[in-house]
């Protein structure tokens, strides 16, 4: 098999206008390549040997240092846009190189290159280590191959699929949409796929290797009524192959869609103030996400960022909170089989009983803290040296039925999807815009609500959650990405009804007004 280096990608690619036509690729992917077992692939497409990653690693530790790894990547992306009833768009992006890390303490040393050839990753490794000044580390001539779970089995990889299978996905959502109702004027279907393969090679001598796969189908449509437009978009997708995907899907994706459009023409602007808060199951977990999981990452703790850097042991919320971040569960998309040091994926207990039990740590930060790494080391690609970071996380279910959480609150708003947030990671404070919702009357769910805007403290908003409900849901789309430390890398979340006592809620008028 010929492999297209990245730098000749990029050049052909820009040649063409910076996007690949559909046309002459219908009877086969961009990149088709044949299926290849994780375990072998560099070595057979690349010829990286053992013998060659310990010249590497050897380089990287020429002036000593703790340790060093060797991340290797080759990731093939497509996308295919439908829109105006005619495919726009269908083009694909190679990624291509390995980086070489260096540590010594809490400093990194880091170097990388999209060519890998040996004069070139030798220079990586020099970049490396060069901010070390000790006595040089040889590094293991032999690597143990670790084996793992795994959470993404592969039935049917995106290189054996065809475009013009894929074809009907996207041509099935635009013609469902449309079906629904006259009102739909535009409408905007993707697919993408993604295949990631990955090596990982330390200095304490292991080796680990994965493909992970990432898709998903999603909807953007715009509907006009009386001479008002809203919109909404949707998507379904995780770490899953092409077997995942038949034409049920499109219809499910096109019926939520447009049934949130339309929805937005009976929303009303609800009062402003203080009130009660309902956050719906699923999607609303982005909250406990990025309001309260970054705060338990342990880089954040190690350098006193956080609210929780001395709150190990001490109570953080109601005894019947439990938070945790999962990398095990299977095909979502913060699912791995290994994290980016080679650690494998782990279920990691933040919350139990209320009680602020661990942070989530990569190889420096658990050595900082006399803990093992959790497997929670990733990174966006070999241009990025990794860092804490969540997968899947959520909140365990609580025992209420979900009608008598919304009962219990009596008048507020009901959040069911929130977007456009804003997380100071320190102190917690957010501000997040409610995308969908309804407000709460006499304790039940009445008219939609738009144009408002949730703010609040992370660390005081799980303090204040009174009521869970017994529906944990985890989001199933596969566009969720994490964005921190200039890197973006794919986690998904969960949560089951929950009722946060009072929140600051900012619409058009203060309640009672």
């Amino acid at each position: 098999m010929k492999h297209i280096n990245r730098r000749s990608f990029l050049k052909t690619s820009a040649a063409a206008g910076g996007a690949l036509l559909v046309t002459p690729y219908l009877d086969g992917n961009i990149f088709a390549s044949p299926v290849i077992s994780p375990n072998g692939y560099f070595l057979s497409e690349f010829g990286i040997d053992d013998a060659l990653c310990s010249e590497l690693l050897t380089k990287a530790l020429s002036r000593g240092g703790d340790f060093a790894d060797l991340y290797f990547e080759h990731t093939l992306n497509n996308w295919l846009v439908l829109e105006d009833g005619k495919v726009n768009q269908s083009y694909g992006v190679v990624k291509l190189g390995v980086g070489i890390r260096t540590v010594k303490g809490d400093q990194i040393g880091y170097g990388y290159t999209e060519v890998l050839d040996k004069k070139s990753m030798l220079s990586a490794a020099s970049t490396a280590a060069s901010m070390v000044n000790e006595k040089a580390i040889t590094a293991p001539t032999g690597f143990k191959t670790l084996n793992s779970n795994n959470y993404y089995p592969i039935i049917r990889p995106f290189e054996d699929v065809a475009l013009k299978t894929k074809l009907p996905l996207v041509k099935a959502i635009n013609d469902h949409c449309f079906a629904q109702s006259p009102l739909v004027k535009k409408v905007q279907a993707t697919f993408h796929d993604s295949m990631k393969r990955v090596m990982v090679i330390t200095s304490d001598g292991i080796k680990t290797e994965d493909v992970l796969p990432r898709s998903y189908l999603s909807a953007l449509t715009v509907a006009e009524k009386d001479g008002r437009k809203e919109q909404a978009w949707y998507n379904i997708g995780g770490r899953r192959d092409f077997d995942f995907y038949n034409m049920t899907t499109p219809k499910q994706v096109a019926e939520e869609v447009v049934k949130r459009t339309l929805t937005a023409f009976d929303a009303i602007q609800p009062p402003a103030g203080e009130m009660p808060v309902v956050l719906g199951p699923g999607v609303t977990g982005i909250l406990l996400h990025e309001a309260i999981g970054h705060g338990m990452e342990a880089d954040f703790n190690r350098k006193g960022i956080s609210t929780y850097s001395d709150m190990i042991g001490k109570k953080v919320a109601e005894p019947f909170v439990n938070i945790i971040d999962d990398g095990t569960m299977n095909n979502l998309t913060g699912a791995i089989n290994f994290d980016d040091e080679g650690n494998k994926g782990q279920k990691t207990v933040l919350v139990e009983n209320g009680i602020l039990t661990g942070y989530l740590h990569d190889k420096i930060s658990a050595k900082h803290y006399g803990v093992a790494p959790t497997g929670n080391g990733r990174r966006e690609s070999y241009e990025h040296y990794p860092v804490p970071r969540m997968c899947n996380t959520y909140m365990t279910a609580g025992s209420e039925a979900p009608e008598d959480v919304i009962k219990a609150a009596k008048n507020g708003i009901y959040i069911e999807d929130v977007s456009n947030g804003q997380v100071k990671i320190g102190e917690g404070d957010f501000a997040f815009f409610v995308s969908r919702g309804r407000l709460i009357e006499d304790g039940k769910l009445t008219a939609p609500i738009k144009d408002v805007n949730i703010m609040g403290n992370g660390p005081k908003m799980l303090e204040n959650i009174t009521m869970l409900g017994n529906d944990l849901q985890m989001d199933t789309g596969g566009a969720g990405m994490c964005g921190k430390a200039g890197q973006g890398v794919p986690v998904s979340f969960g949560l089951p009804t929950s009722l946060v006592k009072s929140m600051t809620v900012g619409g058009t008028k203060q309640k009672g007004a």
